[in-house]
């Protein structure tokens, strides 16, 4: 009884869970609308989305952390980051003078209302999700130091 419940739980939440990019459309700090699934679809290439907030230290040294080997990534794989900024209306004013303070090469964009996380099912940050061809194919909760290094030879394994 007990593995037949246990089971039936794992069974109910993979399916419940986000396996594709879905279809919501947010904006970029330039106010640009960015439909996510299309704007994101180039086929067999990696996108890794990065879930920050200006108010959470982890997130922040996530990003910093990969800004240091992006160039090298990019060089050999087939990759972009997007970092999506979560903060509400309250902190989102941060956003724009953080990322241009920290000159950060990556597409930026607002999850003001937080449609793209909430979608994913994501509750926390830092999060990551990598997608290939519009689907899932990993994802990561929590920043740990020196864990771009792990990530990097993840994407390598998926590319």
């Amino acid at each position: 009884m007990k593995k037949s419940l246990l089971l039936l739980l794992f069974v109910g939440i993979n399916c419940f869970s986000q396996q594709v990019l879905p279809n919501v459309t947010i904006n970029n700090l330039e106010g640009k609308s960015i439909t996510i699934k299309s704007s994101f679809a180039e086929k067999d290439k990696l996108y890794i989305f990065s879930f920050w907030a200006t108010w959470c230290g982890p997130c922040v040294q996530e990003l910093d952390a990969i800004s240091d080997v992006y160039e090298d990534w990019t060089k050999e794989l087939n990759v972009e980051l997007i970092a999506v900024a979560t903060d509400d209306s309250r902190t989102q004013k941060r956003v724009k003078p953080l990322v241009n303070g920290k000159g950060w090469s990556y597409s930026v964009l607002l999850d003001t209302n937080q449609d793209l996380k909430r979608a994913l099912g994501i509750s926390n940050v830092p999060y990551l999700i990598v997608v290939k061809n519009g689907k899932i194919i990993f994802t990561e909760n929590g920043h740990t130091p020196g864990g771009e290094t792990e990530l990097f030879e993840k994407l390598k394994e998926l590319k």
